[in-house]
């Protein structure tokens, strides 16, 4: 019989877990759940121990970021299925039964996320996945229920499920044998563009990534690093570009680049002409910082091609999303991306 268990990377969030995890706890049985303290300055473990003695405590010394938080966390959970689940999610009632199910059925399938919603407009998708993620040549994520910062209604459009490119991070079951095949998440990354550069190895080793519609969750959204924190852009923007370079074979990833330099580019004259000049700093530091690690990218690159070959952009359904978007002014999925 397999086994699943319900992990949170927790990092100064124990007013996240007061408010969320009585759900979790109530609604993931058999599940076992583990809450991954990332190195915590606040109270949240002293909350744990008097609130929530059921829940396994994993502490960590220092905050290891997404990637490394869930990397060291993991080694220590025995369990056939894992789910990465934010610390400002609200689940459902049934929310985990399907996506274990979509597991046990599908032995190719590495990992499966959810509906995913907002918690505070709760009849639209949330930013943060939505309902299943899909990148453009350039690397440019996108979901179905959100491009850029349209974010739709829930009107049962996407209530079928179906494979995706990438899933959230911010629910997400993984198959714990495929999480350590491939690797796990890539710890240079910190934080940002890690689950989609861990779904692309999946596909790279030959599994499948999928969206379950019958699972659905809340999402708060920005409960670590909002969207008005310029850092949020670096890390986005280097991470996108290492993602890149690490995945697309040699002609694809030039074209890609060449690209990016001029679509970043717009992105900076944008960020500009709307007075946020602290984010187009940040785009600017963000391919800095590529360029500078570009060695080590590519060495990392070589190491994986030796187990996995190179893969072009997993069920890419547009060249350009930016293009589509902003020109073409086609800015639902539903409407535009799914008939193409």
């Amino acid at each position: 019989m397999t086994s699943a268990a319900v992990v949170i990377l927790n990092y100064n969030g124990r007013h996240y877990l007061e408010q969320f995890l009585p759900s979790v706890i109530r609604y993931s049985s058999p599940a076992q759940v583990v809450v991954i303290d990332n190195g915590s300055t606040d109270d949240s473990m002293a909350w744990l121990s008097a609130h929530a003695t059921s829940v396994s405590c994993i502490r960590l010394n220092q905050n290891l970021g997404f990637s490394g938080g869930y990397n060291a966390g993991l080694h220590q959970v025995k369990a056939d299925y894992v789910v990465l689940l934010n610390s400002d999610v609200e689940v459902t009632e049934n929310w985990l039964q399907p996506l274990v199910a979509h597991l046990n059925n599908n032995p190719d399938v590495a990992a499966v996320q959810p509906k995913i919603k907002s918690f505070h407009q709760r009849t639209n998708f949330e930013y943060a996945g939505a309902a299943g993620g899909f990148l453009d040549a350039f690397g440019y994520p996108f979901c179905r229920g959100r491009i850029f910062d349209k974010v739709e209604e829930d009107r049962g459009q996407y209530n079928d499920s179906r494979p995706v490119m990438w899933g959230s991070g911010a629910c997400l079951a993984i198959r714990a044998k495929a999480y350590w095949h491939v690797g796990g998440l890539d710890e240079h990354f910190f934080a940002h563009m890690e689950e989609i550069d861990l779904c692309w190895r999946f596909h790279r080793a030959g599994y499948q990534v999928w969206y379950n519609a019958q699972s659905e969750v809340f999402h708060v959204g920005g409960g670590t690093l909002s969207a008005a924190n310029p850092r949020k852009t670096y890390l986005n923007f280097t991470n996108s570009l290492a993602m890149l370079a690490k995945n697309l074979p040699v002609a694809p990833l030039v074209v890609a680049l060449l690209g990016r330099v001029v679509l970043d580019g717009f992105a900076c004259l944008l960020f500009l002409s709307r007075g946020h000049a602290q984010h187009a700093a940040a785009v600017v530091k963000a391919y800095w910082q590529f360029l500078s690690n570009l060695a080590r990218v590519w060495r990392e690159r070589q190491a994986i091609v030796k187990r996995f070959p190179l893969l072009r952009v997993p069920h890419q359904t547009v060249l350009s999303i930016a293009w589509t978007f902003f020109v073409l002014r086609q800015q639902r999925f539903s409407e535009t991306i799914a008939r193409q």
